[in-house]
């Protein structure tokens, strides 16, 4: 298999420019007419697009791609895979086709990209897609992804923005794989904490929203580039605040550990520049800031639902093997906008 030097050489969601340069070149997008059955577009930095067919269907379109991680290319394939169709699942929807991106070096060993796309099709079948075709390039570094369409009710569609006061808020994954991936680049990581970081990030979202088709969510994401906090901000979507317990946030304790050390990424200081305004740490050491701003590549959703549901999905969620803790809850407009505090 190839080494880090000619593969893996930093990827992952960690490769997302940040919301900040993306924010300021989306603005000065021409728009065109409104469209209304457009239903979610790029305004709200969302998950995915949402478009009306009739009043009882909508296609949920979605592409996500980036360079290796991970030094295996089948495992890579998995995690760029996992993470592109796990859009579809942040917006209550079901995969449908998936179409191939692919970006290869012509000098590189072709065995490489069948493996990757070995990753990538088993994960498809997984998520009950097919997998229709696809697009390759010659590049000079490897990247990977997908294009995925799904289908949604449009009337039981999660948009990312329509939490209300009162609400808790459910993780579902731990947080910390990008700081997981950065120390194994350098290595420094663990195996075990390595192995822990993939089979999380191999892991379809898809059960988590199963689950959720019973109760009465009103906002949904998946924790992915921007960090926990990024996409928290934008739950919030300016009208909203919330309290994160720290306590019961589920992340690596490896990954802590390896913040500790200094072994940071430069994406989760983007995230820090552009969203920690919008923060106070209370009682939170400087690891555990870290691993909220840590960009999460396949990262797990970020639900927000009545107090009165959460205790009974969280159970159901665990009874499906998946770390997930109810983090916190959502409040009227305040200063912050996010308080996170810690007891321990």
């Amino acid at each position: 298999m190839p080494g880090p030097i000619t593969f893996c050489k930093g990827g992952g969601c960690t490769a997302k420019l940040g919301a900040a340069v993306l924010n300021r070149v989306l603005e000065r997008l021409p728009k065109g007419p409104p469209d209304p059955d457009l239903l979610i577009g790029y305004d709200s930095k969302d998950d995915a697009a949402v478009y009306r067919l009739t009043d009882d269907l909508a296609y949920v379109q979605t592409l996500d791609f980036f360079p290796p991680m991970v030094d295996d290319p089948y495992t890579f394939g998995q995690i760029a895979a996992t993470n592109a169709l796990n859009d579809i699942y942040a917006m209550g929807g079901e995969v449908r086709t998936a179409l191939n991106i692919v970006c290869f070096p012509e000098s590189m060993d072709l065995n490489i990209l069948g493996e990757i796309m070995r990753g990538g099709s088993e994960k498809v079948i997984e998520a009950g897609g097919v997998l229709a075709g696809g697009h390759s390039i010659a590049d000079s570094d490897v990247k990977y992804g997908l294009s995925v369409t799904g289908v949604v009710d449009p009337h039981r569609m999660y948009p990312n923005n329509q939490g209300r006061p009162g609400d808790a808020l459910i993780l579902t994954k731990r947080l910390g794989v990008g700081i997981i991936c950065t120390a194994n680049r350098v290595g420094e990581a663990s195996k075990e904490a390595l192995e822990a970081a993939v089979a999380s990030m191999t892991t379809l979202n898809k059960y988590a929203a199963e689950a959720c088709r019973s109760y009465t969510v009103h906002a949904c994401t998946d924790v992915t580039g921007f960090g926990f906090l990024g996409h928290l901000h934008e739950m919030m979507d300016g009208r909203l605040s919330c309290v994160i317990d720290l306590d019961h946030i589920p992340y690596f304790p490896q990954a802590a550990a390896y913040a500790d050390e200094f072994l940071l990424t430069a994406a989760a200081q983007r995230n820090r520049n552009h969203v920690g305004r919008f923060v106070r740490f209370e009682n939170v050491p400087f690891a555990m800031e870290e691993v909220l701003f840590d960009p999460q590549t396949s990262g797990g959703l970020l639900i927000a639902l009545p107090r009165e549901e959460a205790g009974s999905l969280l159970t159901e969620l665990k009874n499906l093997g998946l770390p997930a803790e109810i983090v916190g809850s959502i409040t009227e407009r305040r200063d912050p906008e996010i308080l996170v505090a810690g007891t321990k």
